[in-house]
């Protein structure tokens, strides 16, 4: 029998407390990672949907998944007193919005009618007004966009100008993609003081205004005259010159449009020159919303 030195005892001893001592912490260890491993599958963490807050829910008509990867935000046409309903209805029904929520917001005149009854509103009114129905527009898209989602606006007729407006105070990158239908950028001087007088008019041909010499019978009327008047004086050209590049707008206009009258060349050529898509054809203010809408939707958002 070989005789072997305390020294190797000692270091054998050593080796067998630390062998111990390993053995112990894996084996806490792994029954640590066990335990989590048992609870993981059984408990776990619960996805909390995006959804829509009511504060926003409050400002808004919409269809659709509320928690959509993509919102279509509609700045109402007009004016009207009421939040309509058909154009998001109708988007909803007829086109493939199975990961799109589409929603119509609140403006001014929307949230609180009387603004425009019992007597007539002054232009400053107006253009105070218009303001404030920006606020809610933009309130829910960038309430959208800070969630992460893809951002669509569309504005027809007087959506068009409050669309306007919107990027000439909040920018273009406020949302994704823009989508405008009959629209002016630059509307004839007299139409838009007409409107702010009370006195309505129309294009002949699309290209001549024709303005009423007497005020509307009805106030209502003549103040949403007036909230268009608040917007009509606006030059485009100018406010949205600042804007490099406009290449996520689509505009279609109707040729021979009698509410707001055609683009001038002028207008077309400032779209052109900041790389906006351009949609034109023969017809009036509907014509190009139930002619070019389709198009418009497919372009601009893929929407199908």
């Amino acid at each position: 029998m070989k005789r072997v030195s305390s020294k190797m005892k000692i270091s054998n001893c050593y080796h067998f407390v630390t062998n111990l001592i390993l053995i112990a912490f894996f084996s806490i260890f792994i029954c640590s990672c066990a335990k989590d491993d048992d609870q993981s599958p059984a408990n776990p963490t619960p996805v909390t949907p995006v959804g829509i807050s009511q504060e926003i829910k409050d400002l808004i008509y919409f269809k659709g998944n509320e928690s959509a990867p993509t919102v279509l935000i509609n700045a109402q046409a007009g004016p009207d007193i009421e939040l309509g309903t058909d154009l998001v209805d109708n988007i909803f029904e007829n086109f493939n919005t199975t990961d799109i929520l589409t929603v119509n917001v609140h403006q001014a005149q929307t949230l609180n009618p009387t603004i425009l009854q019992g007597n007539d509103i002054t232009l400053a009114q107006a253009v105070s007004f218009n303001t404030e129905s920006i606020e809610p527009l933009y309130q829910v898209i960038k309430y959208f966009k800070d969630q992460g989602r893809t951002v669509y606006v569309l504005g027809i007729s007087f959506g068009a100008f409050i669309t306007q407006e919107l990027i000439a105070k909040k920018g273009i990158d406020s949302a994704d993609k823009y989508l405008i239908i009959t629209g002016r950028l630059d509307i004839n001087d007299v139409v838009w003081q007409g409107l702010s007088e009370g006195r309505f008019g129309f294009f002949e041909n699309g290209v001549t205004p024709i303005v009423d010499p007497e005020p509307g019978m009805d106030v209502i009327e003549r103040n949403i005259g007036r909230l268009a008047a608040g917007l009509g004086m606006n030059r485009y050209t100018q406010l949205l010159n600042t804007v490099n590049d406009l290449s996520n707008l689509t505009y279609i206009y109707g040729a021979t449009d009698q509410a707001v009258g055609s683009l001038t060349a002028e207008e077309v050529a400032f779209l052109e020159s900041k790389n906006a898509n351009i949609l034109t054809g023969n017809g009036g203010h509907d014509t190009p919303f139930f002619g070019f809408f389709k198009q418009g939707l497919s372009e601009a958002f893929g929407i199908e």
